[in-house]
């Protein structure tokens, strides 16, 4: 028992060597509930309960903005569930498992997609845990609140990310197993912080003024998006579960995961309508965690500063890690651990510069929901390719980018699918052009549906529709499908393009 105990610590304290290469079946011993933890526990912080109380931000009432919570979180979750799919299939992440389907080259749309999400989210999470970290340790100690105790905090908090995401996904398991019992307590908690200031029949601050399906339906996008966030990178920590698992547990896996988030959701939530009564000055400013901290009970600022560690921990190890392996991808050169602290080092710089040089933070809030609007129908079509590709892909023509060849089934058209390039690049722009977030981005077309922020349906229904209708006006070549076939369309004439070096390697 102890020689296994002991290997067991020693794998999991040991720097991971795998990148985007298939992980060999000998080494995938995950489980769907390791899926679970890692995906509730970059959700389960500081970050998701500030997007609790937008909808009280907008004006809802508490049981509004609860069902637009509810409604929300439910409709993400579903359209999140079967990206956990890729990974036992594959044996590799998310964007690299995408050659399947936007081609050899076309996949680098996943990785930079990915990229560009998890350094926003990650520049989110320091920040907001700091913020939380400092202002709960200058309640409880006196600790000053100023440029350098912030800097001290944010270097703290990515530091430590930045170690924990360079050990691995083995040591990022660990470090969840922990994180994420700990914050939901600690969060629960909070309901009894609370529970005598809070009022559930909160009406809102909308009245007679005709604003609510606006607010309503921007609520739920709002919470939408954070589910939607992780569509990049649940191929991350799934490709470490047998292909040999039941899918509906891995499904039910990634789903429950997004339905838990309702603890920080809720909490946000109920915390944003105490401020709305006690300091409602502190939501009109837009600073959630100084209004939380200026109604808080003295005894709950300590359990504020542990969210505030864990939280940042967990949701920034599940953001880096997702960033170094898909830099890894892409420029192939780097190894993960070094793409790892390559891009880190940059996220580092960045979440300083942007924070004290450009004052950047809601920039980088409204950027990150522009990344999701980009993101959800990547997703869409992700789903659609892998129904009626029955679940089936070549592993070996998945690596023809990475190993610097060409051909293989997924050469399509010199590297690109066009079937899914494009309608992925018109439901981006779409969508881009339907963004309505008042006092950040409105596009040109975002005040058409008299405020209602379309963006996100907008993409989604439109990636769905097109790219059936690619596949279906013009079949994909028979090889790109396993030995059933494809579902639901047809097969064309097969390209039968054998793998071979790239000129010049």
């Amino acid at each position: 028992m102890s020689k296994h105990r002991g290997g067991t610590a020693s794998k999991t304290i040991a720097v991971e060597t795998h990148g985007i290469e298939s992980i060999p079946d000998r080494e995938r011993t995950a489980k769907p509930l390791d899926l679970f933890r890692l995906a509730f526990g970059g959700a389960n912080t500081f970050a998701t309960a500030v997007l609790g109380s937008f909808p009280i931000v907008f004006g809802l009432s508490f049981w509004q903005a609860l069902l637009a919570t509810a409604l929300g979180l439910l409709v993400g979750a579903v359209v999140l569930t079967p990206m956990a799919l890729f990974g036992p299939a594959t044996g590799t992440n998310n964007a690299v498992s995408s050659s399947g389907h936007l081609g050899v080259h076309g996949r680098i749309v996943g990785s930079f997609l990915s990229l560009l999400t998890a350094l926003a989210f990650f520049s989110i999470s320091v920040w907001s845990s700091g913020d939380a970290l400092v202002g709960g340790a200058n309640r409880l100690i006196g600790l000053p609140q100023n440029p350098l105790t912030l800097s001290l905090a944010y270097g703290l908090f990515a530091l430590l990310v930045l170690i924990v995401c360079i050990y691995g996904f083995r040591f990022m398991l660990w470090v969840n197993k922990i994180a994420v019992v700990a914050a939901t307590l600690l969060f629960i908690g909070g309901g009894f912080a609370f529970f005598n200031a809070f009022d559930p029949g909160y009406p809102g601050t909308l009245g007679a003024s005709g604003a609510f399906w606006p607010s309503f339906i921007g609520s739920a996008l709002i919470v939408m998006a954070n589910p939607v966030s992780f569509g990049a990178f649940l191929g991350d920590w799934s490709r470490y579960i047998p292909a040999s698992t039941a899918k509906r547990r891995v499904m039910a896996a990634a789903f429950l995961s997004q339905i838990a988030t309702l603890v920080p959701f809720v909490f946000g939530l109920v915390t944003a309508t105490v401020i709305a009564l006690q300091a409602p000055g502190w939501l009109e400013s837009g600073d959630y965690v100084g209004g939380l901290l200026s109604i808080s009970p003295g005894w709950y600022f300590a359990p504020l500063c542990l969210i505030a560690l864990i939280g940042g921990m967990s949701t920034g190890t599940t953001a880096l890690y997702g960033t170094g392996l898909d830099f890894s991808s892409v420029f192939t050169r780097f190894g993960r651990v070094q793409a790892t602290v390559f891009v880190g080092a940059l996220a580092i710089c960045f979440i300083f510069v942007g924070k004290f040089v450009f004052n950047a933070v809601q920039s980088i809030s409204t950027f990150a929901a522009l990344i999701v609007t980009c993101t959800a129908p990547w997703m869409v079509i992700m789903t659609i390719g892998y129904f009626v590709r029955r679940g089936w892909y070549d592993k070996d023509s998945l690596q023809v980018f990475n190993r610097k060849q060409v051909g293989g089934r997924y050469w399509f058209e010199h590297g690109w699918n066009w079937r899914a390039m494009i309608p992925w690049g018109i439901a981006a722009v779409s969508g881009l052009l339907f963004a309505n977030l008042p006092g950040q981005f409105v596009g040109p077309l975002g005040t058409l549906a008299g405020g209602v922020d379309l963006s996100i349906p907008i993409s989604l229904g439109l990636a769905g529709v097109l790219y059936l209708a690619a596949l279906t006006a013009f079949p994909e070549p028979r090889d790109a499908f396993g030995p059933d076939g494809p579902r639901l369309v047809r097969a064309g004439t097969a390209n039968n393009i054998p793998i071979s070096p790239a000129p010049g390697h």
